[in-house]
């Protein structure tokens, strides 16, 4: 039996939430959630890696358990989770580690990997795009607010929040939606039901076009540093296409590319078999 501890630390003000399983002592693996999701999207894959890795997977600020500050408190922008989460990894003393990297955790790791090359040991992607080829036009109403911030163009996004879209996200592309348990989805609705998070995942939005401006420094980083990088894909993703995938391996030449038959949220239909890969792939990084 795993057993995972539900914690809480500081960091520079802030509560942040996170789960934590395998020995202390074992190569570390920090998952990074996506949207509108939190730490619990790991709940299955946590136990099947904690027997021979070191597990931290938190809560990013406004998501989950962690703490959602006002807007006019906290500037909710990928630069800013990025540097709550690195200093997350001091404040609970991970040197070197991996990251799993999914959605909106994929610019939030890949920016602590360009600032800090040193910590991360492998890179794991699943549906964690950094190439402009992954965008699907599902992205094109989000486009068109990078371009013109308008209240028009920030309202015509409210649908991406609610629950009928969540569930679509969960069980779209997949090849039997009865598969996929209600408590992921639901409890996204829980949290996207709080006063003020519709806003902040609408500033969120408004600034993932600064991940994609940051592509090419996410690329000069895999050129340069070569790190080790599995990609674990649900090809059937509306949002983030198999090519982003594939092109990991422009940069990293020994990147490992593995696909699923199965949409965005992967691990909810497929954790074991993406569980094996990864144990097979973190197996052979030195």
């Amino acid at each position: 039996m795993t057993t995972v501890h539900y914690k809480t630390t500081k960091v520079d003000g802030l509560d942040i939430a996170y789960r934590e399983a395998g020995p202390s002592n074992a190569p570390t693996l920090l998952l990074l959630h996506g949207f509108p999701s939190s730490s619990h999207m790991f709940r299955d894959l946590i136990p099947a890696l904690a027997d021979k890795f070191h597990i931290v997977a938190p809560d990013l600020p406004g998501f989950g358990r962690s703490s959602m500050p006002s807007r006019s408190e906290f500037a909710y922008t990928f630069d800013h989770l990025a540097d709550v989460i690195s200093r997350f990894t001091e404040v609970v003393g991970l040197k070197k580690f991996g990251i799993y990297i999914f959605d909106y955790g994929s610019p939030v790791g890949l920016r602590i990997a360009v600032k800090h090359p040193e910590r991360i040991s492998a890179i794991i992607s699943q549906n964690g795009n950094a190439y402009v080829e992954g965008l699907s036009d599902g992205w094109n109403p989000i486009r068109s607010y990078w371009k013109d911030p308008s209240d028009a163009n920030r309202d015509a996004l409210r649908g991406f929040l609610s629950p009928e879209t969540t569930y679509w996200q969960y069980t779209h592309g997949t090849t039997d939606p009865t598969l996929v348990s209600p408590d992921g989805y639901s409890l996204d609705d829980f949290y996207m039901a709080r006063p003020g998070a519709h806003e902040v995942q609408l500033d969120l939005l408004l600034d993932y076009a600064s991940n994609v401006a940051m592509y090419p420094d996410f690329h000069a980083y895999f050129k340069k540093h070569q790190p080790p990088i599995l990609a674990v894909w649900g090809k059937n993703d509306p949002f983030f296409l198999p090519p982003g995938a594939e092109a990991f391996k422009r940069d990293v030449p020994g990147a490992r590319i593995e696909f699923f038959d199965t949409g965005h949220f992967a691990l909810e239909t497929h954790h074991g078999e993406i569980a094996k890969v990864i144990r097979d792939f973190l197996g052979n990084v030195s």
